[in-house]
């Protein structure tokens, strides 16, 4: 029996669509914010930032804000796509983890990360078919408490999740605090200045430390450079603009450092696997 059903707390901060069941389907799409795909059955492709996965039973796959994605499922006999995606607003968690700093701080790799892995298969003996029924009665009850009974069944949905699946960035609580310090400081400093020419000197001097050193501890807390999550910042505040204004192309690259209009689409390109112009018509 195919079962839909769309739950809605607050308008768009938590839209659960149950067990959903199509003979195909093709979406080439992207979210403003988090999306999970669970996928009961089904067989196809899924493309996200110029990596394609293959569609297998049991298989989970997490989408970041603005991540464009394509799914493609051709119809096949007998064979149903059945799956359940749940796309929320990453506030309506953040509200929920205050009294969790550790786990506040794996949702926000989640959430804006650098992810090592993002597709996960044959999770058949995986219990998290279990806690989408919870989440799903949950959301569909009508307690006056329903909305925190959503939030707390999301917080046993990220400890799940860290627990098991995004191990390798769960690991990065394992760093030395002092790096940590360190690291989120270096993080901090790029998303207040991703706007402007980056100097890796400037942003050494601003905390004290030696080029060298900002690059060292940030590499091996992130895994990825400061010049490469400055990338990474300004593609996902490309989108934001793509997504949500209709300011040109070339406008959007001088938003962003100062960056040319060709030098700023081949970024982009190179990271979605689309033109900015291409992005902007699939998320709208």
């Amino acid at each position: 029996m195919d079962e839909q059903t769309h739950n809605r707390l607050e308008p768009g901060s938590f839209v659960l669509k149950y067990k959903r069941s199509d003979s195909q389907s093709y979406w080439h799409h992207a979210h403003r914010g988090i999306e999970m795909l669970y996928i009961y059955e089904g067989g196809g492709e899924i493309w996200v930032d110029n990596r394609t996965f293959p569609i297998e039973d049991h298989s989970l796959v997490w989408f970041q804000p603005y991540q464009l994605h394509r799914v493609s499922v051709p119809a096949r006999p007998n064979r149903a796509y059945v799956r359940t995606n749940l796309t929320f607003d990453p506030q309506f968690v953040v509200r929920y983890l205050a009294p969790f700093p550790d786990l506040e701080r794996f949702f926000r790799l989640l959430w804006n990360g650098h992810l090592q892995r993002q597709y996960f298969p044959s999770l058949q003996v995986f219990p998290l078919a279990g806690l989408l029924q919870e989440l799903h009665d949950a959301a569909e009850g009508a307690s006056s408490s329903r909305e925190e009974e959503v939030g707390l069944l999301m917080l046993s949905l990220l400890r799940l999740l860290k627990k098991h699946l995004f191990t390798r960035e769960a690991d990065a609580e394992d760093i030395p605090s002092r790096a940590r310090s360190h690291s989120e400081k270096i993080a901090e400093w790029l998303d207040a200045h991703y706007k402007r020419p980056f100097k890796l000197e400037e942003l050494a001097s601003s905390l004290h430390l030696s080029p060298y050193h900002v690059s060292h501890v940030f590499k091996k807390s992130t895994g990825m450079t400061p010049s490469d999550y400055l990338t990474r910042r300004r593609i996902r505040e490309a989108c934001a603009l793509l997504a949500n204004t209709s300011l040109p192309v070339a406008e959007i690259a001088s938003q962003l450092g100062g960056l040319s209009s060709s030098y700023f689409c081949q970024m982009f390109k190179k990271a979605k696997g689309v033109s900015p112009d291409q992005y902007r018509k699939s998320i709208r």
